[in-house]
Order: structure tokens, then C-alpha cells, then sequence
């Protein structure tokens, strides 16, 4: 399985929906929160291409976006094959 990781921040209701979401399908992620390391914030612009929203998740080298790019393959069942692939 492709490794997860979500970059967050504190007091953010999608990083927190994002989690949960990941959580309740019992996959597992690596939370890296940007809001007191300036390189992982660095990071993260880098590897998105620019995005400062959080959260940005990816799986493997694939950059899937924020919360509702995440549920958007949820719901249209293309989460898993995601994570296989």
C-alpha cells in the first residue's frame, strides 16, 4: 500500500474531516503539521505546486489536493485503487 501523508495545521476542520475520513477506512497516514516548521511548510509548497491551503495529502508521489479532492475519490470509489497502484 502506497504511503499517505497529510499535511495539516491546528484549528483546521478539514484537516480534521480529512483524518477522519482516512481513519474510518483504516488507512493509515503520516501528519505533518506546517504551522510551526517553516521547511516542512516549505515542503509542502513545493511538492503541491504552489497550494497553501491545508490540508494537501498525498499518496505516494501522487498529489490528490485538500479535503474535498479526497472525498471526491471516496465517493466515487477510486480511494483504494489509489492506494494499491
Amino acid at each position: 500500500m502506497k504511503k499517505v501523508v497529510i499535511y495539516t495545521g491546528p484549528l483546521c476542520g478539514y484537516c480534521d474531516a480529512a483524518k477522519a475520513l482516512l481513519k474510518k477506512k483504516n488507512i493509515s497516514f503520516d501528519e505533518i503539521d506546517i504551522s510551526e516548521n517553516q521547511e516542512k511548510r516549505d515542503e509542502m509548497l513545493k511538492k503541491s505546486k504552489g497550494a497553501q491551503t491545508i490540508p494537501q495529502i498525498f499518496i505516494g508521489n501522487n498529489h490528490i489536493g485538500g479535503f474535498h479532492q479526497l472525498y471526491a475519490l471516496e465517493k466515487e470509489n477510486k480511494l483504494e485503487s489509489l492506494l494499491k497502484n
